[in-house]
């Protein structure tokens, strides 16, 4: 797994990272993971052609919430808090192409949804990246319609 772009391994059901090549879908398939989610948009760079039918094909369930990384929206947010919730009993693979919106959504997740304490949810976000701009405008959104404190992650 370690040579796949950006690789975290978040717990024992939750792992996220960049785009996997189609051969290394192989390698996420047989350490157990049964769900890929897949935020990245199908026209980034290093996109895997006809992804969902080679993740199928391992026997995977696969999910496909493309987000605009210039404009990410609460309605995708919350698309991966329900496809995530779905997923509790499942060890879930989550990428997009260099784990920067699989962060930030990450996080939200475990700190929105799961109630994580703050250094806990921030993981691996806070190893990759700080967001800024629209990502920045995203969580403060995200966390103000809860009544949480937006800028509790700086």
């Amino acid at each position: 797994m370690d040579d796949i772009r950006a690789y975290f391994r978040v717990d024992e059901h939750l792992a996220t990272s960049g785009q996997p090549t189609a051969e290394q879908f192989a390698g996420i398939a047989a350490a157990g993971y049964s769900l890929v989610i897949n935020l990245a948009l199908p026209t980034s760079s290093h996109a895997v052609a006809n992804e969902q039918e080679i993740v199928e094909s391992l026997g995977m369930e696969y999910a496909h919430i493309p987000v605009s990384w210039e404009e990410p929206q609460l309605e995708d947010l919350y698309r991966f808090f329900d496809v995530m919730q779905a997923a509790q009993a499942q060890k879930v693979w989550v990428h997009c192409a260099l784990n920067m919106r699989v962060s930030c959504f990450v996080y939200l997740y475990q700190s929105m949804v799961l109630g994580l304490p703050e250094e806990r949810a921030a993981y691996p976000m806070s190893e990759i990246w700080q967001p800024d701009g629209a990502w920045e405008a995203l969580i403060h959104a995200a966390k103000s319609r809860l009544g949480m404190q937006p800028d509790s992650q700086d």
